[in-house]
């Protein structure tokens, strides 16, 4: 991969971390000694070797840390020591999981594990049980110092995760600018709701909107998904996880992408055209001066602007537009979609109304 024209260093999850922190302290808890580098086998087959951090062994437990790469992905756990405490289990357990500093646990329904549990995803689970040999019956605390206060900067707390961090990750490998925990954390908020029996979600491409959805319809936390970008990634998803009614919210100039056909509202995948808009001014009888004027606009919010001097609300075909792109990926994902459109203050520019997918906005 390649980003601004230069490749791109992949990285390695928390998961992968705490599997090879968790082999180096199961061998030296069985033979006294660490391997260092120690080896693991991704569920891909690939052989990662992974430094060792920290050691330390005692009486009836052994401790192993490693500090996470991520490559050259925007990853906030980047640089985190992640450690592994094995202490032997009882006689037939196989090997249990708890959390220690820093990781987070379940308190919300609707996440891959039981509440209660530690925050350890079952495919990072799999991984380290299949990377200690022989079936053993060993206990596995998983730790981050500092981890609490990362978690912070996640979306753990809005799904329920309490505590920390999650440990994390399907392949071992982090992808730069994948974004994949951004998106599984969407999918993660879904299940949340859903098992919180809610009937109303609203995703938002930021804290504005979704400060201001929230007031408009008196939401609770659960319900609020922030998918940033990521409205594709939260429609297609509520198609086999579906919801009643589903808010999509945003400013101006994100709402126009969606409006345009894009599904991922990052600037790399595209701008606003400002071609459309002024058809979109045209279509709903602006006067040509004023189209004229938004297809020469300087940026999406100068073309909004010349179209409020002109009292004419260019919100409305806008939030009309992005209803048909998002109820096309929704498909039967809900039964009432909305789309409003918020200013950067959080005033609320323009709404289609909750309406049922089988009917169009005009």
């Amino acid at each position: 991969m390649e980003h601004e024209g230069k490749p791109l260093r992949r990285g390695w999850t928390t998961g992968a971390c705490a599997t090879a922190a968790a082999k180096a302290a199961f061998a030296a808890l069985r033979t006294g000694a660490f391997p260092d580098p120690v080896e693991i086998v991704l569920p891909g087959g690939q052989r990662p070797a992974f430094a060792l951090a920290l050691t330390e062994i005692g009486e009836g437990f052994a401790r192993a840390g490693v500090v996470k790469d991520a490559g050259d992905d925007p990853d906030v756990t980047h640089g985190a020591l992640v450690i592994a405490t094995l202490r032997p289990g009882a006689p037939g357990a196989g090997v249990t999981f708890r959390a220690g500093e820093g990781v987070g646990a379940v308190t919300r329904p609707g996440l891959p594990l039981p509440v209660g549990e530690p925050a350890i995803n079952p495919a990072p689970r799999a991984m380290i049980r299949a990377n200690l040999a022989g079936d053993p019956d060993v206990e596995v605390e998983i730790s981050i110092p500092g981890g609490e206060k990362i978690a912070e900067r996640t979306l753990n707390g809005r799904l329920g995760i309490i505590g920390g961090l999650s440990i994390l990750g399907t392949t071992g490998i982090v992808v730069p600018y994948s974004c994949s925990a951004w998106i599984d954390s969407i999918h993660r908020g879904v299940d949340v709701a859903r098992a919180m029996g809610l009937q109303h979600i609203a995703g938002s491409s930021g804290s504005t909107s979704e400060a201001a959805v929230q007031k408009l319809h008196g939401l609770p936390e659960a319900a609020l998904i922030e998918m940033g970008d990521f409205v594709g990634g939260m429609l297609k998803y509520l198609r086999a996880h579906p919801i009643e009614d589903v808010t999509v919210a945003g400013g101006v100039a994100k709402m126009s992408k969606l409006g345009q056909g894009l599904l991922d509202l990052h600037s790399r995948r595209g701008e606003v055209d400002l071609d459309w808009l002024a058809a979109r001014a045209r279509a709903a009888r602006a006067g040509g001066l004023l189209a004229d004027s938004i297809a020469k606009a300087n940026t999406a919010k100068h073309a909004f602007e010349l179209a409020d001097a002109a009292a004419f609300d260019l919100a409305l075909p806008v939030a009309a537009a992005a209803w048909r792109t998002a109820a096309k990926a929704l498909g039967g994902g809900a039964h009432r979609l909305e789309i409003a459109v918020f200013d950067r203050d959080g005033e609320l520019l323009a709404t289609t109304g909750l309406r049922e997918l089988h009917a169009s906005p005009r």
